[in-house]
């Protein structure tokens, strides 16, 4: 199915230019209506809440979430509140890895996103253990299939763990995860991906890549409200340690008239792994229908859309300059530009701003990312402003 336009699906300001994505999307107006649906439950008709309810509601998102994923089992998906609730989760359970007195580092790439990052810190102290940073190549010829071969020969029999998103936050490297997957079964590692850049419009197939954990913020690509995300634990996280211990946690819970005798036992597999309050009657609601929106439109039709709005575009802007990671090593929703030497990135940010046009400037390069939300002439509109400063 070929994707049109659907920006009149979602409540941009007129006149704005949004290609910023990759930091916040902008909510479906379905979505807006389920969470004011929300806000009025809990304000004015909470007799209509049932005791059911903290229950199937998650459920109905871990169903869709999975579905999304390729992932028959809904159990193994958690409701988490952001990336640093999934990590931490990650962090409580290093302990359990086999040979753990025999690993001696984390691998993680450079210019990893701070979550990532500071999840580990603790654990490195308490297990003897160092970062191991996969630097990125040099050279930008070829930059994506060097960085993920590096990250191969990187890994080895004291690696513990590798922590990596499938797209880089800043310059929208492409990670083949399925071989970096393979590589850690190799050597007995734990494999943590960060899908927040990628999950919902570019496709992930966890039986392809077979990680042990992925952890997605919901605010960006999943077209979800602040503090909510999704997560996927595996089998190694089976009779792990949750971050919180709540009541919904444990086995029974949903049979209120027992709750004062007291269950030890969880629940099944990754929903001991919730977030407390899990339910969130307005969040829950308007991710259940951004996920619902992003199952019908397909992640490959929404690639495929950014595809074209940016095909043409891009090759103007390589034509003035810039430089982007080759085709074979990126995707198409989310850009790492690298402007002419002679365009400063945060005067050039600042310009675009002006002019109504919203990208990221990331320091090394500006990053660009479009959804189904965008059409051809928004990319053309920042072709211009780069035209007018050369």
């Amino acid at each position: 199915m070929a994707l049109s336009n659907q920006k009149h699906l979602f409540s941009i300001e007129e006149g704005v230019t949004y290609l910023n994505g990759a930091a916040y999307s902008p909510t479906l107006k379905s979505s807006v209506e389920r969470g004011i649906e929300g806000i009025q439950l809990k304000a004015s008709h909470t007799h209509l809440i049932k005791g059911s309810d903290h229950f199937a509601l998650p459920q109905k998102v871990q169903r869709l979430f999975a579905q999304l994923i390729n992932e028959p089992d809904y159990e193994r998906i958690a409701v988490i509140s952001s990336v640093s609730y999934g990590m931490a989760v990650v962090a409580n359970n290093v302990h359990h890895l086999p040979n753990l007195s025999a690993k001696k580092h984390i691998i993680q790439i450079q210019d990893e996103f701070p979550n990532n990052v500071y999840a580990f810190d603790r654990v490195c102290q308490k297990h003897n253990l160092a970062f191991k940073t996969i630097a990125k190549p040099d050279t930008l010829e070829n930059r994506g299939g060097m960085w993920n071969q590096a990250i191969l020969e990187g890994i080895n029999t004291e690696t513990a763990m590798v922590v990596m998103p499938h797209i880089h936050w800043i310059y929208g490297v492409k990670f083949n995860l399925e071989a970096i997957s393979k590589r850690c079964k190799e050597v007995g590692a734990l494999f943590v991906i960060d899908g927040t850049q990628s999950v919902g419009i570019l496709d992930f197939d966890i039986q392809k890549i077979q990680p042990d954990a992925l952890i997605c913020a919901g605010y960006k690509w999943l077209l979800g409200p602040y503090s909510i995300g999704m997560a996927y634990f595996g089998e190694f996280f089976d009779g792990g340690v949750p971050v919180e211990e709540s009541w919904m946690h444990r086995a029974e819970s949903d049979n209120f008239a027992q709750l004062i005798r007291y269950e030890r036992a969880y629940r099944p597999k990754a929903q001991r792994y919730n977030m407390g309050e899990h339910t969130q009657f307005i969040q829950v609601p308007m991710i259940e229908d951004s996920l619902t929106q992003i199952l019908n439109w397909g992640v490959n039709n929404m690639q495929n859309y950014c595809a074209e709005i940016i095909e043409k575009p891009l090759k103007a802007l390589q034509e003035l300059g810039c430089w982007v990671e080759n085709l074979a090593n990126r995707a198409n929703h989310l850009l790492g530009i690298a402007l002419p030497e002679s365009i400063n990135n945060q005067a050039f940010t600042e310009q675009l701003s002006a002019n109504k046009i919203f990208v990221s400037n990331r320091g090394v390069a500006i990053r660009v990312s479009q959804n189904v939300y965008n059409s051809e002439a928004d990319l053309w509109a920042l072709v211009d402003v780069l035209k007018k400063n050369l």
